[in-house]
Order: structure tokens, then sequence, then C-alpha cells
């Protein structure tokens, strides 16, 4: 059985493996963490991934993922559902479900959610896993 955030299709052949990610479930999954955010590992070396990892993020209205950057890791980040801020750098840029985001290396950033409805995005990247190039900016 698969775990919560474990949505989509694998498919292994001759010992290679794809993994297939349905942002349609992930946009009707239930959060297991109600009224907080969620923000999971979707892709990891158990998936045979070297190099990319992948994460479902999940951030309920007011939430944010804090301040930070990355020294080597960059970023892609999927928008699926509702809307939110992405703040570069300082500039702030409104983003919305079908948005498509590319962070590179070193440049600071957040995700804020001020709308009054869940945002929900996949983002992979560069780097896994998720905590190993996390500097948060205070």
């Amino acid at each position: 059985m698969n775990r919560p955030y474990e949505i989509g299709i694998n498919w292994v052949k001759e010992k290679r493996a794809m993994k297939i990610f349905k942002s349609e479930e992930y946009i009707r999954m239930k959060n297991p963490t109600p009224g907080m955010p969620y923000r999971p590992e979707i892709l990891t070396k158990e998936h045979q991934a070297k190099n990319l990892g992948g994460m479902f993020g999940l951030l309920v209205a007011g939430s944010q993922v804090p301040y930070h950057y990355h020294n080597h890791r960059e970023s892609i980040i999927i928008a699926i559902s509702g809307k939110a801020t992405e703040v570069i750098e300082g500039q702030e840029i409104p983003i919305k479900a079908g948005d498509v985001l590319f962070i590179p290396a070193g440049e600071k950033h957040t995700t804020i959610n001020r709308s009054n409805q869940d945002f929900r995005y996949l983002e992979f990247f560069t780097c896994p896993p998720l905590t190993a190039d996390f500097v948060e900016v205070k």
C-alpha cells in the first residue's frame, strides 16, 4: 500500500524504474496534517534517483516556506493548484496553478500563501536529499 504521498505510477522493467507523477491525484489528496503545511519527498534514491529529488508541497492558507537559498541546488517548481507569492531576492512574483518556475542556486527565495485556500506544487531539484542544501536566511 502506498504512503499518502506516494501517488502516481511506478513502472519497473528490466531493472529500470520510471515514476509518473499524477498532479490531479496530489490536487485531490487530503492533507494528512490538517491546518499545517505538508512537504514530503516524493522522489528519492529509493526510486533509483541519483542526482534529482522531488517533493510535494502543500501550503495551507497563511503559511509559508522559510526564506532561504541553496548553495548548489537548482529547482523547478510546478504550481498545480491555488495561488501564492514567490519572493525571489526581495521581489514578489504572483504564481498560480499552471506556472512553472526555475530557481538557480544561490537565489534567496520563499513561497508565501496569502490566499484563503491551499497552494499545492511539485518541486524537482538537483543535489538531493531535500535537507542537504537548505540555508535559512534570518
